[in-house]
Formats: structure tokens, C-alpha cells, sequence
């Protein structure tokens, strides 16, 4: 067995090789162009392009190879999941919503741009992500690609992204439960985890327990994810973040921190980290490295 240092390097060479390849992909879908409306195409490249960890990616891309999925087909997905991430994160900053003014240490697109051109960059990302999907490119099948299109549609939704970020925005003027702001963060930021985690299954054609198992991973991660999450905002250096801290708390938003308290939110997400990886048993070693991403997520510092 590697020794927790050993792991964690190999965790990140892992990480490595998809934030580049599917940088090359994004860039690929993303081409420079000479048109009029070039402007659009620019700000979708400045969000879509500028850093992250691509932990979604990186669910897809794994996910997928614990089926053998031909990294073609699960890199395009991973493109697209990347970008509705993006377009989240591009709608979340708004003034209108959490009126951020940077984003992963650089300014957010609203501010590099306008905020007209960040909205349509966000609606564009959006777009784009299920063209994507539904080529022909991204699986032969068509019934692959239309439970794929379904699937993200539903995790993007009022059941997921828009419903989340409608509660979270409701949490400025209203104090939540712990059910409440865990229901929240299942849909804000879970949704979208599972799907990336089940997009592999789908692509694979696996069987439900296996699917079963990979979404019920996912969700805990997703939550584990938002309470690490919650805690940095605390207290963890904007430098390493790329975002401002305190914006909950100024914010007065509902957070596991502010419900629960720092210390029980860490044993929140211990737990949550603890419950992920045991879902990953059936895949035996397999799942390993699935496995070191959620510790990866318990121990971030940005």
C-alpha cells in the first residue's frame, strides 16, 4: 500500500492529466473566432478556461473508466459538466445573487466583462453543454445520449442547481435548519456531482446497482464538499481560495458553520467522507481513486 504522502501525489498526477485534457477539449469546443459577436465567445473562454480543479470532470472521466469507457466520449462529457458549472458559478457572482467580484483569484466574468456579456456567456455555457451531449460524437446510441441529456437537465433544474441557488438565496433573509441547508446543498452542488459520477455509468451501460452506488457516493461527497466548503469560508486565506472569505456570514446566509458551528460541521463532513467511501466497495479496488478524491475533499484548503 502507498503511504498517505505517496497517495496524494499520485492522487494529483491523476488530477493533473484531466485538467489537461479536458482544458485541450474545452479550448477545442471553445475556438478563437473572427465574427462580430466574438466578445461572447471570449467571455465564455475567460470562465470556462480560467483554473479550477475540475473535480466534476475528474468524476466523469474516473467514473467512467471503472466501466472502460473509451476517454473520447467521457472527456466530451466532462466538457459539458465543466460547463454548467461554469455557467453556475458565472450566475452565482452576479450582483443579483451573491455579487462576488472574483472568482478563482481573478476577477469575476460580470466585472472582466459587463454584465450583460456574462449573462449571455453563462446562457451560452449552458446551451452548449447539452449540444454536446446530444451529438452523435459524444455516443453512438441514442438512447445513451437522450438519458444523458435528461439526467443533466434534471441535476441543472429547479430539482437542482436553480432550486438550490433559489433557497440559498432565500437563506439571506430567512434561518435555515440543518434539513433544510443539507436539502439546499444536495441540490446546489450535489445534483451535479451525481451526475457526473452517474454520466460514467451511463456511458457504460452499467448496470443500477453500480449506477446506484456511484450517485449515492456522489450525493455524500457533494455535501462533504459544500460543509469543507462552508468552513473555508471561515477561515481560509482568499489568496488560496481565489474568493473573497466571510461572504456567507456577510451575506447572513444559513451555512453548516453558522447552524452547526465549525467544530461539528468538520465531523459532518468526516462522516459524510466516510459514508462516500463506503459506497465505493462494490467496485473493489477499482474505486480507489474515487476513493482518495474524498479524502482529497475532506482535507482541502481551497
Amino acid at each position: 500500500m502507498p503511504s498517505p504522502r505517496e497517495a496524494s501525489a499520485s492522487l494529483q498526477k491523476k488530477m493533473d492529466e484531466v485538467v489537461t485534457a479536458v482544458n485541450k477539449k474545452i479550448t477545442k469546443l471553445l475556438p478563437e473566432t473572427d465574427l462580430h459577436e466574438d466578445r461572447l465567445f471570449e467571455a465564455m473562454r475567460y470562465s470556462a478556461l480560467s483554473g479550477g480543479k475540475r473535480l466534476r470532470p475528474f468524476l466523469v472521466v474516473h467514473s467512467a473508466n471503472l466501466f472502460n469507457v473509451d476517454p473520447r466520449r467521457s472527456l466530451r462529457v466532462a466538457a459539458a459538466v465543466e460547463f454548467v458549472h461554469c455557467y453556475s458559478l458565472i450566475h452565482d457572482d452576479l450582483p443579483a445573487m451573491d455579487d462576488s467580484p472574483t472568482r478563482r483569484g481573478k476577477p469575476a466574468a460580470h466585472k472582466a466583462f459587463d454584465e450583460a456579456t456574462a449573462i449571455l456567456a453563462g446562457d451560452a455555457l449552458l446551451a452548449l453543454a447539452f449540444e454536446i451531449l446530444a451529438d452523435p460524437d459524444t455516443h453512438e446510441d441514442p438512447r445513451v445520449r437522450i438519458e444523458l441529456v435528461k439526467q443533466l437537465a434534471h441535476a441543472a433544474g429547479p430539482d437542482g442547481l436553480c432550486g438550490g441557488q433559489m433557497l440559498d438565496l432565500i437563506g439571506e433573509h430567512e434561518e435555515f435548519d440543518v434539513g433544510t441547508i443539507s436539502r439546499m446543498q444536495r441540490m446546489k452542488t450535489g445534483k451535479l456531482m451525481a451526475f457526473a459520477c452517474e454520466a460514467g455509468a451511463i456511458l457504460g451501460k452499467s448496470d443500477e446497482p453500480h449506477k446506484k452506488a456511484l450517485c449515492n457516493f456522489a450525493h455524500d461527497l457533494g455535501l462533504a464538499f459544500q460543509v469543507t466548503d462552508d468552513v473555508l469560508d471561515l477561515d481560509a486565506d482568499p489568496e488560496e481560495t481565489g474568493k473573497p472569505a466571510n461572504q456567507d456570514a456577510a451575506a447572513g446566509k444559513s451555512t453548516f458553520v453558522t447552524t452547526m458551528g465549525k467544530d461539528a460541521a468538520q465531523m459532518r463532513a468526516e462522516m459524510l467522507v466516510g459514508q462516500a467511501k463506503r459506497h465505493l466497495k462494490v467496485f473493489g479496488n477499482r474505486g480507489e481513486t474515487l476513493s482518495e478524491l474524498a479524502e482529497y475533499v475532506l482535507h482541502r484548503r481551497a
